[in-house]
């Protein structure tokens, strides 16, 4: 069987190796830290803990298949995995507030009727019915199979807009998808909302983008207890079962090509190691011998998280997610309050983790956005600032030092002209493969083991692999 060398200890990159472990090939991980996970971290302090990455999962069969596909205990047996009922409070500018049930339309409906006014829920109702069109279209060739070698028609704009009027210009963005078509500046938001957490600007996002409350509406948000840093945990001792080898603090400054095709890389150590095949676990053109891999999403993107450690319990009336919308020169933020006894020192206390989306730009003040975070999540936490011990800022330049990439990839979008597909799977050099978010098919926890299972059907099966069935 042949020899594989992974470069990155990244979600993806680990879902690659434990697949092509069970394969029978021999699998050796390189991770220039000290850890695995990739941007799912943990952020430890006086017996308070946060996640500093993705804080829910969504689509957690991508999981359960892999732990089916690489060992006899299932994913249930590995992690504690909940529901999280609401699926999320938003308060509005406005001061109004809805609570949206996990995975339920009817209830969703619902609950916006009540809370908006009657008609709101059948708007939003009928935005579903269309994204759900656009989610048949592209569900297989953006989730399921390689990127194609043209990519072209996934460049097409796949959401079935009304049509424009004459003096009406087409629909191409999400932002003119909620203007034209929700009709409410509430419902607009909650649509922009979703964008945003994955780290696109609904003013240039496609109109595409509305798979995104799609996808958590009808598949539902998950917890995974003790943190999604245990999912991380998990997937590590899935791959050293299979007998997967890590090698920590060392970093890989090349792929090493012969005959054209990559052999092997050399470390930061100056060490060559052979190899018959080489996963990245992101498409860096450094690494590729100088080959241009082709990245194509930047959505210019990054995010701001602000872990708070209180005194004091969780009011009986609180949820796990809140998301507080924009109001005056405020950012729209989501607060996370898991009610989880391991990220805290008792039950006199809670950990709070707040995020929000901002552009990368250079020289922007870290803490001074931090505070109006603060201030907004305030809305979602009764007395915040007589609760609050510490807190802790986690900028994108934190992120940039940790993962070589300030922005945060989001998951691959149909349409705009293709500038939202990531790298393929399989690279311009033969023998390299790419995995993880800034691959196909994108960000985010589900998209990286995704492209871990894409990853490992190609080395596996070659030209014959056509996609996860």
């Amino acid at each position: 069987m042949a020899r594989i060398v992974v470069i990155g200890a990244g979600l993806g990159a680990m879902a690659a190796a434990a697949r092509l472990a069970v394969a029978g090939h021999t699998v050796t991980v390189y991770e220039k830290t000290s850890t695995y996970g990739g941007a799912v971290g943990r952020f430890e302090r006086e017996g308070f803990a946060f996640d500093t990455g993705p804080g829910l999962l969504h689509l957690p069969a991508v999981y359960r298949d892999l732990f089916v596909k690489t060992g006899k205990e299932p994913l249930e047996e590995c992690v504690s995995l909940t529901q999280v009922d609401p699926a999320a409070r938003h308060v509005f500018a406005d001061g109004t507030r809805v609570d949206l049930p996990n995975a339920s339309r009817a209830g969703t409906v619902s609950a916006l009727d009540a809370a908006l006014g009657a008609g709101a829920g059948e708007r939003w109702g009928d935005f579903l019915t269309r994204a759900r069109e656009a989610w048949d279209r592209t569900r297989r060739p953006l989730l399921e199979e390689p990127q194609p070698a043209d990519p072209a028609p996934l460049s097409r704009e796949p959401y079935p807009a009304l049509k424009a009027g004459l003096l009406r210009r087409p629909t191409t963005t999400l932002a003119q998808v909620g203007a034209r078509e929700l009709r409410d500046p509430r419902l607009a938001a909650l649509l922009d909302a979703y964008a945003w957490s994955y780290g696109f600007d609904p003013a240039t996002a496609p109109a595409s983008a509305a798979v995104l409350p799609y996808m958590e509406q009808t598949f539902g948000s998950w917890y995974v207890g003790g943190g999604m840093r245990a999912l991380a945990d998990a997937v590590y001792e899935r791959c050293r079962k299979r007998r997967v080898e890590f090698v920590f603090d060392t970093p890989v400054e090349a792929v090493v090509e012969k005959d054209g095709r990559a052999a092997g890389v050399r470390t930061a150590g100056g060490e060559t190691v052979e190899a018959d095949h080489v996963v990245s676990g992101a498409p860096v053109p450094a690494l590729h011998h100088g080959q241009e891999v082709p990245r194509h999403q930047v959505n210019g993107t990054g995010r701001v998280t602000v872990c708070l450690a209180l005194r004091g319990p969780r009011e009986a009336d609180a949820v796990h997610r809140t998301v507080v919308h924009a109001e005056g020169g405020r950012p729209t933020v989501t607060v996370l309050r898991p009610d989880d006894p391991a990220l805290r020192p008792g039950g006199e206390h809670e950990s709070v983790t707040v995020t929000a989306t901002v552009h990368t730009s250079p020289g922007q003040d870290g803490e001074a956005f931090a505070d109006r975070m603060v201030e907004a999540a305030g809305r979602a936490v009764p007395g915040l600032a007589e609760r609050l011990l510490w807190r802790h800022v986690r900028t994108p330049e934190d992120v940039r030092r940790d993962t070589g990439a300030a922005e945060v990839p989001g998951p691959a979008l149909a349409g705009a002209g293709g500038r939202l597909l990531p790298a393929a799977n399989r690279s311009p050099l033969p023998g390299l493969y790419v995995a993880g978010g800034w691959s196909h098919p994108g960000g985010g926890l589900a998209h990286a083991g995704m492209s871990g299972a894409l990853v490992a059907g190609l080395i596996v099966e070659g030209a014959d692999f056509r996609g996860s069935r």
